[in-house]
């Protein structure tokens, strides 16, 4: 017997890599050393930095996996994968540097996993990072057939003079909520059950979720933050703090950018809720508070910053084509969320 006979092409997994090679390496930047293949990938430390202080962060996609394996649809997954990893350490400032990810099957098959690289490598390029490298396991018995999983990993870097920690944040500061693109990379296994009890298929159509069928709204890929925030970073924009709204919504994100002493009064009136998030509420008879314990309810990325200079923040972002409001003001507290 051998290899093969167990279940695991070797074959196959030298085919996958020489067939993302290109696709992967449209990401490197000077600061990436060496080539694929290695086994550790190289990335100079970029120069201009005092202080440097590395930034690093990791994550998965979740059950989202399932609506892409029944649809056969993977490019977006790539996307959500380097979202959900680039805008958490963008939280503290830090500007991603590379990435790397893993992938797991039962069986390797080339053509579903390079259309997930290359949703990884549109991420990479979105957040402006390099796909530094990556890990193919083929577990024939693990993972069903046609079934994988992903999870990836992310350095990034930040003066350490200009890293967030809270601290900066002062009563009387205002919470800018910037709009999510859907349901991102969260709730999904209470999606999946509210499909299930109900006998909805995914290519069903709503008329309240418009042309989209249902799962084609859902595998809308998680909004990635990155280079706007870094760009109004750079162009002398104050910002105090910043959250990134994933599994527990804003209750239990948002107090994380808080320093002590510190909570955050929300109207929840100041922004629209996405259509997707009212199907969900209405299909599952899901009570308010549930919502927003599980899901961002259309605000994917808070910044902290102060009150005079708000208006004019709103403005700012406004130009970049991403929607933006004052959902909140910084208040004396013991790191709560108060009016949800």
């Amino acid at each position: 017997m051998d290899y093969q006979d167990a279940g695991v092409n070797i074959e196959a997994g030298r085919s996958f890599v020489d067939k993302i090679r290109r696709s992967v390496e449209s990401t490197y930047n000077p600061q990436v050393l060496g080539g694929l293949g290695g086994f550790g990938g190289y990335f100079e430390l970029p120069t201009g930095y005092e202080n440097p202080v590395l930034v690093s962060g990791t994550d998965g996609v979740g059950t989202k996996l399932k609506i892409a394996h029944a649809l056969n649809r993977h490019h977006t997954i790539g996307i959500d994968l380097v979202a959900m990893c680039v805008n958490d350490i963008l939280t503290s400032g830090a500007k991603p540097l590379f990435f790397l990810d893993y992938l797991a099957t039962g069986k390797l098959n080339p053509q579903q996993l390079s259309d997930v690289v290359t949703g990884i490598v549109e991420g990479c390029h979105l957040s402006g990072c390099a796909l530094l490298g990556g890990e193919t396991a083929e577990m024939p018995g693990f993972y069903g057939v046609g079934e994988y999983d992903v999870a990836g990993f992310c350095v990034g870097v930040v003066e350490k003079s200009k890293l967030l920690d809270g601290s900066q944040i002062n009563t009387g500061d205002v919470a800018i909520g910037l709009r999510s693109s859907g349901v991102h990379s969260n709730g999904f296994s209470l999606v999946r059950k509210i499909v299930e009890v109900n006998g909805f298929n995914w290519g069903d159509r709503f008329d309240s979720l418009g042309d989209q069928t249902l799962g084609e709204m859902l595998l809308t890929p998680t909004q990635i933050y990155v280079k706007p925030i870094l760009e109004a970073l750079n162009s002398g924009i104050e910002i105090k703090g910043m959250a990134h709204i994933t599994g527990g919504g804003l209750p239990e994100n948002l107090p994380r950018c808080l320093g002590e002493n510190k909570s955050i009064q929300i109207n929840p009136e100041t922004w629209p809720i996405l259509p997707i998030f009212q199907w969900i509420a209405n299909m599952g008879n899901v009570k308010t508070s549930a919502m927003f314990d599980t899901f961002n309810m259309g605000i994917g990325f808070v910044i902290i910053v102060p009150k005079s200079e708000s208006n004019n923040i709103i403005k700012w972002f406004q130009s970049q084509e991403i929607d933006a409001y004052e959902i909140g003001e910084v208040i004396e507290g013991n790191q709560e969320i108060i009016g949800l």
